[in-house]
């Protein structure tokens, strides 16, 4: 995290409406036992905000991404492995290797190598080898 990076505001009395603002200050401090700091993220307060109000925070980091993302869905994990399946035509599916790099939000996964960009995988790896078992 930068200083500078923006961050989604959503508060828990509000859950519809979402909030921008940009981190202006991290703390100096790192608690040991949460391994947590402080930021400071500036919002405009359009009036509804008060003084310790619950809220959740998304922060959005300049980097690019490395690869594609997926719907976590679409990733089948088998022997401390990451697969996706691919159709290799008539009802044929391959199952190929992938690398998962970070999280996404919405249950998205960063894929780093094993796919290409706008390559076509199975919407849901899970219950494709569940029916090839049966």
């Amino acid at each position: 995290m930068h200083l500078g990076e923006s961050a989604e505001i959503r508060l828990n009395a509000y859950p519809d409406k979402v909030f921008t603002g940009r981190m202006s200050n991290v703390g100096p401090v790192l608690d040991p036992t949460l391994h947590t700091a402080k930021v400071r993220v500036e919002v405009r307060n359009p009036g509804i905000m008060r003084v310790a109000c619950l809220s959740r925070l998304h922060f959005t980091a300049r980097k690019k991404r490395r690869g594609p993302p997926f719907r976590q869905r679409r990733l089948l994990h088998l022997h401390d492995r990451d697969w996706v399946y691919v159709p290799i035509g008539g009802n044929k599916f391959r199952r190929t290797e992938v690398v998962a790099g970070n999280s996404l939000p919405d249950k998205m996964q960063e894929i780093t190598s094993g796919v290409k960009p706008g390559q076509h995988v199975v919407s849901n790896a899970l219950v494709l080898q569940n029916t090839v078992e049966q």
